[in-house]
């Protein structure tokens, strides 16, 4: 799955995480996420919406959870928007990071071979 949507601004990124539970819920496999674009904020740390709406991040973190999917952000999207993980943040010589497991920053080729691995790739777009 390719997830290109931010989460709260659009429907998209609701859609993926929705639908990625369906796919679970019916016994598929669901083995990769791959946040891209505006989509990796879905794996900020720091977001914190109000206690009635939805918590994508922790849907994403049940996801992989008791789905075993990987949750992998791009790195040159993520770094562009401020995501970065501890390691990120040390080689930058940045004093916090947003990006924490099961989320992981990570190439596109990551993408590539997880869709060379599968059968489908569904994309949610803005």
């Amino acid at each position: 799955m390719l997830v290109h949507a931010a989460p709260y601004s659009q429907q998209g990124a609701l859609s993926a995480l929705r639908f990625a539970n369906a796919v679970v819920e019916r016994g598929h496999r669901l083995s990769t996420v791959f946040f891209y674009h505006d989509g990796v904020h879905n794996a900020s740390a720091l977001m914190s919406p109000p206690q009635d709406e939805v918590q994508l991040a922790d849907g994403w973190k049940r996801l992989h959870r008791e789905g075993g999917t990987q949750l992998l952000v791009c790195i040159a999207a993520g770094l562009r928007r401020g995501l970065v993980d501890t390691g990120e943040a040390a080689r930058h010589g940045l004093n916090s990071h947003s990006v924490e497991p099961p989320f992981e920053l990570t190439g596109v080729g990551q993408l590539v071979d997880a869709m060379l691995e599968n059968d489908r790739l569904i994309t949610f777009a803005p």
